[in-house]
């Protein structure tokens, strides 16, 4: 016996099962975003190229952002670095306000953190020539940042670093310690490994050009270790200050085939490892280097089988496990996620996507990841969905609730 259902029926449970399908979609949307407490646009979506943002907590609870913004990156001189507040207890951030600029350069990657005296820094790249490979390292430190608007700036200097005749040294002994390459320009050109090598050996190359991306390190002895990176060199380097960041000398180069923009963790044991983006030879995968002697000198920069297209951010959270935040995929800038460590970085099991959208579809990067007190993570990127729609996302995760 067949049954058929009166037309009004018939559209009733038509509608009821498209509603039974749409609650059970949310309700798994909600499921796999349950970690994410909080997240919104820092400013509207705006023509201008925004990127490279830097975040802090201060002491009343306020957090602060900058990030660098113009019409373009390297090559527009009216780039300059931007920042904004989102006062304790407030549900949206200030209005953007001017952090600094350098007349007639570009200015670039903004980091802010405070030393173990509590004084802000703002590090960031005064470009040269329009070039990468010329820029300048620039700091301003502030003790009265806890007001409305931009903090006070009570100083401000250049960081000028002197890698001396181990920095070749190093270069050419830590490339024999890598795989075989012969990449090179043309079948009689020299091979990438020789000419990196060659180049080191010039004092005013080694010289400038080094470039900030990701927070420093702050050790309990009040140790600095501020990673910075080269894109005439294509590798890494520390420096460190022991004085609350009053002097800085160099480390020994982070050598490797592509190994940039470091981020830092520190092992139970003491030993530093540091994550880089991959901007050498393919498959590009996260690369990771380490450290015995607290940021003095680096192994030989390897690939993990992490996928990697953009800059990435560790951290240790305080019940040690380690976090890493970056596009854990190889053709592009679509999907973000924030990854979770119970290993020391050796597996990671626990995960949530923060951004994910088909290939090609929008860039979201440059990722900004620190933990407050109470165990939440908060974290800054650039959110580019459009080349002409561009902000500065803020987000706010509970890690105690990604699963695996």
């Amino acid at each position: 016996m067949h049954y058929l259902l009166k037309p009004n029926l018939l559209r009733y449970y038509l509608c009821l099962l498209v509603l039974i399908g749409a609650m059970a979609v949310a309700v798994a949307q909600t499921t796999s975003n349950s970690a994410i407490i909080r997240e919104m646009l820092i400013f509207p979506q705006q023509p201008q190229h925004v990127h490279g943002s830097s975040l802090v907590s201060l002491p009343n609870g306020d957090m602060l952002v900058a990030w660098f913004q113009g019409s373009g990156e390297r090559t527009a001189d009216d780039v300059r670095i931007m920042g904004a507040r989102l006062k304790k207890g407030d549900k949206s951030w200030s209005e953007p306000f001017l952090m600094a600029d350098t007349p007639n350069l570009p200015d670039c990657n903004p980091v802010l953190f405070l030393n173990s005296q509590g004084k802000l820094f703002l590090v960031w790249i005064a470009v040269q020539a329009n070039r990468w490979e010329q820029s300048i390292l620039r700091f301003r430190t502030s003790t009265d940042y806890l007001k409305t608007g931009a903090p006070v700036w009570n100083w401000q200097d250049n960081i000028l670093l002197k890698p001396d005749d181990r920095f070749a040294t190093e270069v050419a002994a830590r490339f024999k310690e890598l795989p075989h390459s012969g990449a090179g320009w043309a079948e009689y050109a020299q091979s990438y490994d020789s000419m990196i090598i060659e180049a080191s050996k010039d004092p005013r190359k080694r010289s400038i050009g080094w470039m900030t991306r990701i927070k420093p390190m702050l050790q309990e002895n009040g140790r600095i270790i501020l990673p910075l990176y080269s894109d005439g060199y294509n590798m890494g380097l520390m420096a460190i200050s022991d004085d609350d960041g009053t002097t800085w000398r160099p480390s020994l180069p982070l050598v490797g085939r592509g190994p940039i923009q470091p981020a830092l963790a520190r092992k139970r044991d003491g030993t530093l490892v540091a994550y880089l983006r991959d901007s050498g030879d393919n498959p590009s995968r996260v690369q990771v280097s380490e450290s015995k002697d607290r940021g003095e000198t680096w192994t030989a920069a390897v690939k993990t089988d992490i996928p990697n297209t953009a800059s990435v951010e560790l951290l240790v959270l305080n019940d040690g496990k380690w976090a890493f935040l970056g596009n854990d995929i190889d053709d592009g800038r679509y999907r973000v996620s924030l990854c979770l460590s119970d290993d020391e970085g050796k597996t990671w099991k626990r995960k949530i996507r923060l951004e994910d959208h088909p290939p090609g579809k929008g860039g979201y990067s440059y990722p900004s990841l620190i933990q407050t007190p109470d165990g939440l993570l908060h974290l800054t990127y650039s959110y580019h969905p459009e080349n002409s729609r561009k902000s500065i996302k803020y987000v706010v995760v509970d890690p105690a609730r990604i699963t695996l």
